[in-house]
């Protein structure tokens, strides 16, 4: 099987007094606590979530 690339994503900036969309968003991520990183498979769909909340998450690669 081909290796499938990822993206580390962090969680930097709390959410309060954000859109109830945009604590979805970072629920849909998976975090649960500030200066969290994931990592996550890099696609499309996940590429558009963190562009739909860059003032809270940072991709560090």
């Amino acid at each position: 099987m081909a290796d499938k690339k990822t993206i580390q994503i962090e969680y930097y900036r709390s959410a309060i007094c954000t859109p109830d969309k945009h604590r979805k968003v970072i629920k849909g991520l998976g975090f649960t606590r500030l200066r969290q990183v994931v990592e996550r498979e890099d696609t499309p769909s996940v590429r558009g979530m963190v562009k739909a909340i860059p003032h809270l998450v940072r991709i560090l690669g």
